[in-house]
């Protein structure tokens, strides 16, 4: 597979096969990642792979912080924070595809709960990976952060794995801190769950489109 395909095979997947992927393919991947460009080399990211039991006790402790009605807590600000015009629209219909192939209509508020509520269930994906850098670091190294998970992800695709980069599993990060072993002065910027695509599961169905070309690029001479 070339980086072409890769490109436009990879897309966000929310549906998985419970097995696990072999811990050897796991380390080849991660390996690989590592060499990411980063600002003056500062490879910013910090990253933490939970699987087996250790997931499921994680997926429980951010269960009961939710159900006992605690806040969000995240250090960086969510990525859906200040969304106006076209931006808002975008988000807009991403959700009423989302939504749509779910048959989830806009009054049933708690089938909408339950559907979100999967983000903290990991989409039923065995591992999920929580990144994390220096929360005294800004906008620079949250692009470092951003080349890093787009280089894992295509990674991922090359090795037949799907995945979904989630910034809900910043919001809950006490019990990813009592769990997974984040560096001092960490902060976590986002998740991303992965592993063998459950292929036929209706919420894989989802597909966004993209703007055209002539919306997002100029090319001047």
């Amino acid at each position: 597979m070339n980086v072409s395909d890769a490109v436009k095979v990879r897309r966000s997947i929310r549906g998985y096969k419970t097995d696990p992927v072999a811990p050897e393919l796991l380390e080849q991947i991660f390996d690989k990642a590592r060499f990411a460009p980063s600002n003056c080399n500062t490879q910013p990211w910090h990253t933490v792979v939970v699987s087996g039991q250790a997931r499921k006790d994680l997926q429980a402790a951010i269960f009961e912080e939710i159900m006992s009605g605690k806040a969000p807590s995240p250090v960086f600000t969510p990525g859906d924070a200040g969304l106006t015009g076209v931006y808002k629209d975008r988000q807009y219909q991403c959700a009423f595809t989302y939504y749509g192939i779910m048959e989830i209509e806009r009054h049933e508020k708690e089938k909408r709960q339950q559907l979100a509520m999967k983000n903290w269930e990991f989409f039923d994906a065995p591992h999920v990976a929580f990144i994390s850098m220096p929360a005294s670091m800004g906008a620079v190294n949250a692009v470092d952060i951003g080349i890093y998970l787009q280089t894992l992800m295509l990674l991922l695709v090359e090795n037949g794995l799907a995945s979904c980069p989630q910034g809900a599993l910043a919001l809950y990060p006490d019990p990813v801190f009592k769990i997974a072993n984040i560096p001092d002065g960490n902060a976590i910027i986002c998740g991303l769950s992965f592993g063998y695509e459950d292929v036929g599961a209706r919420i894989n169905d989802v597909i966004m489109d993209r703007d055209p070309l002539a919306d997002l690029v100029q090319f001047i001479s």
